[in-house]
Parts: structure tokens; C-alpha cells; sequence
């Protein structure tokens, strides 16, 4: 299996599988001498853990890391780092009843016939629980880059969302309810939805927003590694995402170019931000923003039909612990695959200026 790595001169491998002993990772690329915040990993961990609110699966997961190389008395050594996360709380039984049928809208099908076998157990290796090594790599790939700031949050929950722009939110509020949303009117109505969400056995999609600020001007290049192509695949590339935009996105669709345009200060900062941060692929200094899609998760804890190994098409009820809604838990994976691209290129930056 190909496609386990990310990035360029900063690379994150990642391995394991949901119901496997550990899941794990291999950083290479970080610099030496960098004086670790163990403290600051272990937080990032528990923001993305599963049990931590009645809003989102109840699987019991410490998600402890234990690293293994590329460390000495705190300090990377610029030498691969690896760690592992034991799985602690794996439940298999209750995924015996999919070993022969196939969920809708999971990658149940499609990785059985592109390699002819696949671990049911929660999805395996193509399991969302995978990206708990994302955001170890992503809060160590904060810490290369510690001026610059990254705050991602939950913008809307299917019809509910935030009727402000993201200068006029307090970000220090997101971590101050279960579903990581700044504003508070608007975070009562998504958690009370998600509730009922959960009780009809269904789930629901969202959005995630992320501002990254005090980015340095010339990262990123103006072919095929345009900042934002980078960051797009970044976050396309976590479970269940289905849509990302920058900066205007769809909407500067339906401008005009006298409307879209960002006039000029004298100091090379501008009047607008409807580019987003990034102008020929190249970050021009103002704020990067964007905003990911996430379709509502695919177990729904009631009846559907699903297709068995056999051809034949049944009724089956999911059955395990799973999110109504992930976007809660995913504020700080997308948060973690934005550190990794900008640390990345920043790293590029400083070696080839």
C-alpha cells in the first residue's frame, strides 16, 4: 500500500489500523535542537480523542504517545522520530456482523477489490482513527513554527451556522463547548441538533473553518506547489471530507473582478482579503483562511441497505460507538494538517532563500 506519507523536506508516515495494537508514526525532516512541549502533544491529543463529550463516540481512548527515537533529554536530534499510540479499548465483536457485506458510503468495497482483502474491524487501516498520528505530527510541527498562529473551528453543523465573519471571533472561546464553535448562541443550537441527531440513530455533516496568521510572505511556489493546492490536499485527504475552499472560494465565483480585486496598501498589505492569504500560490502575509466540508458520518445506528460478498442486497443496522457528527473531534486534525504544510514549506523557505 502506497500514499502513507506527507509532506517534502518536513514528512509524516503514519501506520496501523483501528482495532490493530498501536497505531503509530515516523517524523523525518525535523530540525535538531528543538526543545520539545510534551505537554503542549498530550493536549493536542486529548482534543482529538474519541469519549471526550456526549456529542461524539464513546470508545475510551487515552491516546497516550510513547516516542520511541529521535529524542534526547527533550530535544529532537534531527534524526527520524517515531512513536506509537496503543490502542486500549478496541471492541472487534462489534464489527463481526460487516465481515461479509459491504457499507454504504465507507471504503468497504473498494478496498476489498483493489487489494483482495480487508480488516472489518473499524474500517482497518482506512479508519478515521488514523489520524490521531496526524495530530502528533501536527503539534510538533507547531512548535517549528511557533510565531506563526493556527486556530481552526467548527463553523456550521448541516443548516446551523456562525453569521459572523472570523474577525469578529474570540478564538480563545472555542475550546469552551463540545463542539468547538467560538460563538456561543450559535454552539447551543449545533449541540442540541448533534443531540438529536444522535438519538434518531442518524449523523450530520458540518464545516470546519481554519485562519493561520502571521504567515511570512513567499511560501509556497507558483506551479504545482501552490500553498493552497498543498493545503487543499492536506485536508482532502482526512476521512469524510468532501469539499475545501480558500480565501472567496466559490463565492468570488459570482463577483466581478472590480469586486474580488484586493487593493494595495503603501506597506504591501491590502485593503481586502478575498485572495486569502495566498496570491499566485505564494503566501502574501495577510491572514490564510479556508473552510472544509465534512459529510455526515456513514454508520448510522439504524436500519440501511448494504450489499453482501454474495451480490445480494440486505437490511442491516450499524452497531459500535461512532460520531453523530465529526467535525468536533476533527477542529484539531485540520488543525494539525495545516501546521504540517506550513512548517514544511517554511522549512523550504529557509533553505533555498
Amino acid at each position: 500500500m502506497a500514499g502513507n506519507t506527507f509532506g517534502k523536506l518536513l514528512k509524516l508516515t503514519t501506520f496501523g489500523e483501528s482495532h490493530g495494537e498501536a497505531l503509530g508514526g515516523i517524523i523525518d525532516g525535523c530540525p535538531a535542537g528543538l526543545t520539545l512541549d510534551f505537554d503542549f502533544i498530550h493536549n493536542e491529543m486529548q482534543r482529538r480523542k474519541p469519549g471526550q463529550s456526549s456529542i461524539v463516540t464513546q470508545r475510551k481512548e487515552e491516546d497516550e504517545v510513547q516516542f520511541l527515537s529521535g529524542i534526547f533529554e527533550g530535544k529532537t536530534t534531527g534524526t527520524p522520530i517515531g512513536f506509537i499510540i496503543p490502542n486500549t479499548n478496541q471492541k472487534s465483536d462489534d464489527y463481526s456482523h460487516i465481515k461479509d457485506t459491504y457499507r454504504p458510503s465507507h471504503a468497504d468495497y473498494v478496498y476489498e477489490q483493489k487489494y483482495g482483502i480487508r480488516d472489518y474491524r473499524g474500517g482497518g487501516r482506512s479508519s478515521a482513527r488514523e489520524t490521531a498520528s496526524r495530530v502528533v505530527g501536527g503539534a510538533i510541527a507547531k512548535q517549528i513554527i511557533p510565531d506563526i498562529k493556527i486556530n481552526a473551528f467548527v463553523s456550521s453543523v448541516g443548516e446551523i451556522f456562525i453569521d459572523k465573519p472570523y474577525q469578529d471571533l474570540d478564538f480563545s472561546m472555542t475550546e469552551s463547548n463540545e463542539v468547538r464553535c467560538p460563538d456561543v448562541a450559535s454552539a447551543e443550537k449545533m449541540i442540541a441538533y448533534i443531540k438529536e441527531i444522535k438519538k434518531q440513530g442518524d449523523t450530520v455533516g458540518g464545516t470546519i473553518t481554519c485562519v493561520i496568521q502571521n504567515v511570512p510572505i513567499g511560501l509556497g511556489e507558483p506551479v504545482f506547489d501552490k500553498l493552497h493546492a498543498e493545503l487543499g490536499k492536506a485536508m482532502l485527504s482526512i476521512n469524510a471530507v468532501k469539499g475545501f475552499e480558500f480565501g472567496s472560494g466559490f463565492c468570488g465565483a459570482k463577483m466581478k473582478g472590480s469586486e474580488h480585486n484586493d487593493s494595495y496598501n503603501p506597506d504591501g498589505t491590502t485593503k481586502s482579503n478575498l485572495s486569502g492569504g495566498i496570491q499566485g500560490g505564494i503566501s502574501n502575509g495577510m491572514d490564510i483562511y479556508f473552510r472544509v466540508a465534512f459529510k455526515p458520518v456513514a454508520t448510522l445506528i439504524q436500519k440501511q441497505e448494504v450489499l453482501t460478498n454474495q451480490g445480494e442486497i440486505i437490511e442491516q443496522q450499524g452497531k459500535g460507538r461512532h460520531d453523530p457528527c465529526v467535525v468536533p473531534r476533527a477542529v484539531p486534525i485540520v488543525e494539525a494538517m495545516a501546521a504540517l504544510v506550513i512548517a514544511d514549506y517554511f522549512l523550504q523557505n529557509k533553505i533555498y532563500s
